[in-house]
């Protein structure tokens, strides 16, 4: 803090003030894609017209800006808080849709539709962040999956992990319920230290600073994406700038990342490159946790304009990552057993994408051509700190990667909109597991007490073929106030059983809207979804090698929403929906008896073990969402989710998931002060999720080979942490020098020191200085823990923690 301070205090608050800053986009056709010329584009006073390629160029003085843009024919379209640096010129891309017909005695306002991002395909549950909104957010540290968590209907996880993950929950669907696309290519995972099989990560793989913007449609699916059961994520990057070399550089407490952007071939080719370092193990050192994750990651986009209708471009994720242990300068009961409760781990992730789009008559289609992979290795020992191979309880080395072709039309013909296409995709699997559910033990005569249980398999899974195809058609009626669409797909693969028979995947969407009257819209969808069970389910083995999940079957969620929207201004929005989610063919686990979905987020993989796919479950609530778009100095937003979630096991019987918090809080708010200062500050509040207890007589057996308590499913789910809440505060500066900026930030996540539940953790008591077990006969404690003195930790933590660092734009 005092460094900040200091810096701030070395520059005048004024020299600089009548820099200029420039503002650079395109505006286009939603429909067609085409450019619009001669449109209207007024920027804090300042007017500009499109050019015939549909783009437009102001300067300003530095700032932050809305933005209104008109044109003939098409309704308008307002933007909000675009911050012009003398650093970096700012760029845009604006879609205008066509305009409709007022209605008789109803005037419908032109931003309504584009100003939260739905369409006529998802009238509803759609969320968009900008780059700026991700940027600012207090508590986000510039990581795009920790800001999703503040949208309305996604939650976090809790658990001994939890508050250095990024799992998310939308409207009580686990992890693996979500599918991400950057630029229309699929991305698996978005997150460092990924669970395979499930999601999530201690912190988000995608650079903010290539990001225009973020569309979250937690219902109404289009028809195109496969594999989404709650939401699907489109990640929308901005192209290169084609004028000129420039970038950023942002070091803070926990990494250092480099951007640069720029033009390859004049008004043809441009480029985005970034390179990222962590620090985290210097941030986990400097508070005393005994967790090392260090990572690595890059990205990249090249954008080439073939010609005016054809346009190619080339992207790229990659992630190095290594999670291992260290020990603490405190070595409490908690620390310690983190150490020896979580595997090491070693992941690298990469996907590379190439796309053609190419206008034609009254629309468009795209052809996108991908590959991702993902290597994870796990080893765990029952001392981490000091491996040994004969005390090793896990060892996993799997490999899944993915070569997809996508291909889709878009049309508008009179009234009708219409969308057909498919995707093609090669699945390759490797798994080769070790894991010792439980070792065998002996009592003092050497009778057994307890045999071993023990997985050790190489996968004899075959690379096999996944495909889809869908059709949707959609158009408004009544002078434009109804609105349908309709929606149809189906998908299949060579390796399930009836994994071919499209019918058993057939899926039909219908999603509708209504005006009621100005400012006022109904909104309202059913539609039924499938996904594919997770690559662990699909390749484990027997210890004999032999596939046992083949008769699996596809996951099947089927929604039903409905909502109001109410917009009293261009720049407030309020929304209310009820949802209803029923799940069938849910994944549950053959040894335990309990659905997969019942299992908490943590590190490790999810799913490798025989199941049987014949579980059920719903979640159902409702959600209310209020947006005040940037208006004289102040933005906010206020989200609220009460929701139940529950998925059945072995039994039958449903009982409460691991993500059924009930209730989900987020409220941000950002002030605009003088001399380029901006305050932000971030509310949270989830209620407590479910846990099961532990079962005491396992526990005391295994615990010393196995480092962890062992739970008792039968008893599944019955307990909950207390509920949680916490607070974030951020502070920015900018300095605008002539030719670059310098931005100054301070943000404290937590900066009221909220104790943060997590899960309870069992372990043996130990003496004072934590170097031994304690017993109950002062004798060291017995392979069986019978003479151990049994101790549960309640992991309850109020860490604050500060992040300081600039960002130089140059």
């Amino acid at each position: 803090m005092r460094l900040i301070l200091n810096l701030i205090l070395l520059f005048p608050f004024c020299v600089f003030a009548q820099n200029n800053g420039v503002l650079r986009g395109t505006v286009i056709n939603r429909n067609t894609l085409r450019p619009v010329a001669a449109a209207s584009v007024e920027v804090g006073g300042t007017g500009a017209v499109t050019d015939s390629a549909g783009a437009f160029l102001v300067s300003l003085p530095v700032g932050s800006y809305g933005l209104k843009v008109t044109a003939v024919g098409y309704k308008d379209q307002q933007l909000f808080n675009l911050v012009l640096t003398s650093g970096n010129e700012t760029s845009i891309n604006i879609e205008l849709e066509p305009t409709a017909t007022e209605l008789a005695g109803v005037t419908v306002r032109s931003n309504r539709r584009t100003a939260r991002a739905a369409t006529l395909e998802s009238p509803l549950s759609v969320q968009r962040l900008t780059t700026e909104e991700i940027r600012s957010n207090p508590g986000g540290n510039f990581d795009i999956s920790r800001v999703i968590q503040t949208l309305p209907g996604v939650g976090g996880t809790s658990g001994s992990v939890g508050a250095f993950r990024n799992d998310i929950i939308i409207r009580g669907g686990a992890p693996n319920e979500n599918v991400f696309y950057l630029d229309g290519i699929e991305i698996p995972t978005i997150n460092h230290f990924a669970t395979q099989g499930s999601g999530g990560g201690p912190t988000g793989i995608l650079n903010v600073s290539f990001i225009e913007d973020v569309k979250l449609s937690s219902s109404a699916f289009d028809a195109r994406y496969d594999n989404a059961l709650s939401s699907v994520f489109q990640f929308r990057q901005k192209n290169g700038n084609p004028r000129q070399v420039q970038g950023n550089l942002r070091l803070s407490a926990t990494e250092f990342a480099a951007t640069f952007e720029g033009p390859i071939q004049k008004d043809r080719t441009t480029f985005l490159a970034s390179v990222r370092r962590s620090y985290l193990q210097f941030l986990f050192k400097a508070i005393d946790l005994p967790i090392r994750p260090n990572y690595w990651d890059f990205q990249f986009k090249i954008t080439h304009r073939i010609n005016p209708k054809l346009t190619l471009t080339a992207l790229g994720v990659g992630a190095i990552d290594e999670f291992s242990f260290a020990q603490p300068r405190e070595a409490t009961p908690e620390k310690l057993y983190i150490i020896n409760s979580n595997p090491l781990i070693e992941q690298n992730s990469y996907t590379l994408g190439v796309s053609l789009r190419k206008q034609i008559a009254n629309g468009y289609w795209n052809l996108a051509l991908s590959r991702n992979s993902l290597d994870n290795s796990l080893d765990q020992f029952e001392d981490n700190e000091q491996p040994t191979e004969a005390e090793r309880n896990l060892r996993v080395r799997s490999t899944e990667a993915e070569n997809k072709l996508r291909f889709d039309v878009n049309k508008s013909i009179g009234a009708w909109r219409y969308a057909w296409g498919g995707v093609a995709q090669v699945a390759d699997f490797s798994n080769t597991t070790f894991n010792r559910i439980r070792k065998a033990l002996f009592d003092e005569s050497g009778n057994l007490l307890q045999p071993s249980v023990t997985v050790n398999f190489t996968s004899p899974i075959k690379p096999f073929l996944r495909y889809g195809f869908f059709a949707q058609a959609g158009r408004r009626f009544w002078d434009n106030r109804l609105g349908l669409n309709f929606g149809i797909r189906a998908d299949g693969n060579t390796f399930t059983e009836g994994g071919a028979n499209l019918g058993r995947t057939l899926s039909l969407r219908i999603s509708a809207s209504y005006v009621l009257a100005d400012k006022w819209t109904w909104n309202g969808s059913i539609g039924r979804y499938y996904r594919l069970p997770s690559y662990p389910i699909l390749g484990f083995a027997n210890n004999e090698g032999v596939l046992v999940n083949k008769d699996a079957r596809y996951t099947r969620s089927d929604h039903y929403v409905t909502g109001i929207e109410f917009l009293p201004s261009d720049a407030t929005r309020f929304t209310l929906e009820g949802f209803y989610k029923r799940y069938a063919n849910v994944a549950v686990s053959e040894r335990d008896g309990i659905s997969l979905a019942n299992l908490g987020g943590d590190f490790g993989v999810l799913g490798n073990e025989p199941v049987t796919t014949d579980g059920k479950g719903n979640s159902y609530g409702i959600e209310f969402f209020a947006q005040q778009k940037l208006t004289r100095q102040f933005f906010g937003v206020f989200s609220y989710t009460w929701f139940h979630s529950r998925f059945s096991g072995r039994d039958g019987r449903l009982v409460a998931s691991a993500w059924d918090n009930r209730h989900l809080l987020s409220a941000t708010l950002g002030y605009k002060l003088p001399r380029n200062w901006e305050l932000g500050l971030r509310f949270r509040y989830q209620g407590g999720a479910p846990f099961t207890p532990f079962d005491a007589a396992a526990s005391r057996l295994n615990y010393l080979s196995r480092g962890t308590g062992v739970l008792d499913y039968a008893r599944i789910n019955t307990l909950r942490l207390r509920n949680f809440n916490a607070a974030d505060i951020r502070v920015d500066k900018k300095f605008n020098y002539r030719k670059w900026t310098l931005d100054l930030f301070i943000d404290i996540s937590n900066f009221y020191g909220a104790t943060q539940p997590a899960y309870p953790q069992y372990t043996f008591r130990r003496n004072e200085d934590n170097t031994a077990f304690l017993s109950t006969n002062g004798q060291p404690v017995k392979a069986d823990g019978s003479n151990a003195i049994p101790l549960i930790l309640d992991n309850e933590d109020g860490t604050l923690t500060p992040t300081f660092g600039f960002i130089v734009e140059f």
